[in-house]
């Protein structure tokens, strides 16, 4: 079947995954409540079902590059939907903590797969100067998981169990994998090289580690010595793991594109960025719900307004982009984002659903401009043989840094709640956890300076010479 011309039709069709992955991450932050009472923990250790997930993807995005090239993108692609839509069942089943978070190390699996995957098979079919229409049309109908999460979530919640957030994933499943057998065209595999076992180990078990220390580091889940021992071990790997990287050939991690300013700067700013960002989706309806006594459905009302204003961004983001250029939009942007998420601290019970939604909507403009600004620079200037290697980085760190976002929340909410002598946090609580994801975006500021002022000049040159032709 010869490729469709128009690259927005893989695009929206690739974004299915897309939609299915944030209609999943939303759904479950509304449903944490409801998840504790029935499993008999404490709601912040109930982070784990998130960030099990969000590991899973980071230790296992890694290798999804040499895989698609290896047996073909959209055979993998297929595969990946079929294990996250099968897992997403089995998460609906769990019957403890224990078994929901090993479903969610499976649904993982699927995601790492999944969205890397159908990434690449949309940058390999489309040229320069679409690649940010291809972009805004992977990422638009992907917001609408986001936005249709909250109030889906809290409603399942309330009006049957939250089990059934989970099963909502499998006739979208089913749907998205119709779509790509029937519309999107193969590519054909090749011969990616030996895969790197030991790079992959090494990363591997350095980012796992890593994440169980943050997850665990002061919340009494380990004794003390195992979380600092974790990280330590996490690091020392991590550390042999890039030294391993750059010195082969063909490596499970290409650190070497970290040389190329438009990537360097999206991949390690936007890593902060992320931290603070992803933050907020977990702790907006834990604030809602046990600080300021709202149900399911009504937290899930209110909080989806961030995904909204994304989506009601999306379409000026291009101008936005052409008339500031990347480094200016960064930089200023960044400051409003960086605001954007502190605000939330002077959150009360007293304020009415509207100026919470509000505030929330403001918000999801400024972080969908800093998502796609970054997510658009940091392919403009990647040579097309290193697209697969460029995807397994940005989304090595992307999942990582999101991870880490929801584990750095949890940590601040149980550390503040205990050192106060409470059992259970209350709103200075987690008006304290905002403000420490806040600092974590205002941070990547002074990063995102460091770009040339034509940074991304790649994404709009090819357009320009058609214009002028």
């Amino acid at each position: 079947m010869p490729p469709p011309r128009d690259p927005r039709l893989i695009a929206a069709i690739v974004a299915s995954a897309l939609f299915m992955q944030n209609l999943d991450s939303t759904v479950i932050a509304t449903a944490l409540p409801a998840m504790a009472a029935d499993f008999g923990v404490p709601v912040p250790r109930m982070s784990v079902a998130i960030t099990a997930y969000l590991v899973a993807l980071t230790v296992f995005i890694p290798v999804s590059g040499w895989v698609a090239d290896r047996f073909g993108a959209r055979r993998v692609f297929l595969a990946a939907i079929l294990v996250f839509t099968a897992a997403s069942a089995l998460c609906g089943r769990a019957e403890g903590l224990g078994a929901l978070v090993a479903a969610r190390v499976l649904q993982g699996m699927g995601g790492a797969m999944m969205v890397p995957v159908g990434r690449l098979l949309l940058l390999r079919q489309v040229r320069r100067d679409q690649l940010l229409t291809a972009t805004t049309w992977l990422t638009m109908p992907a917001l609408l998981g986001p936005i249709m999460g909250p109030p889906l979530g809290g409603f399942l919640t309330d009006a049957l169990s939250w089990r059934a957030v989970f099963d909502i994933n499998v006739p979208v499943g089913l749907l998205g994998m119709g779509l790509v057998w029937r519309f999107i065209p193969d590519l054909p595999a090749g011969d990616p090289g030996r895969l790197d076992l030991t790079g992959l180990a090494l990363t591997g078990i350095a980012l796992a580690s890593l994440m169980l220390g943050i997850e665990t580091i002061g919340r009494g889940v380990l004794p003390h010595p195992l979380p600092e021992a974790a990280m330590a071990l996490g690091l020392g790997l991590g550390w042999l793991g890039v030294r391993h990287c750059l010195s082969v050939p063909s490596p499970a991690i290409d650190f070497t594109l970290l040389r190329i300013p438009s990537f360097n700067v999206p991949a390690l700013a936007g890593s902060l960025f992320r931290v603070g960002a992803g933050a907020v989706p977990f702790l907006v309806p834990l604030t809602l719900q046990m600080a300021f006594g709202r149900s399911a459905a009504q937290s899930g009302l209110i909080s989806f307004a961030s995904a909204l204003g994304a989506l009601l961004m999306k379409p000026v983001v291009r101008p936005m982009l052409a008339r500031f250029g990347f480094r200016r939009a960064l930089v200023g942007n960044g400051v409003v984002a960086a605001l954007s998420v502190a605000v939330c601290a002077l959150f009360d019970a007293s304020w009415p659903a509207a100026a919470l939604f509000g505030v929330l909507l403001a918000a999801g403009l400024s972080r969908s401009l800093q998502f796609t600004a970054l997510n658009t620079l940091c392919y403009a200037d990647v040579p097309q043989n290193k697209l697969s290697a460029a995807t397994s980085l940005y989304g090595t760190l992307q999942q990582l840094s999101l991870a880490a976002g929801v584990a750095v929340a949890a940590a601040s909410l149980e550390v503040l709640t205990a050192l106060a002598g409470r059992a259970e946090p209350v709103r200075a609580d987690f008006a304290g956890a905002f403000l420490v994801a806040g600092l974590a975006v205002l941070l990547a500021v002074p990063l995102y300076a460091r770009l040339p002022a034509d940074a991304g000049e790649g994404a709009w040159e090819q357009r320009r010479a058609k214009a002028r032709g």
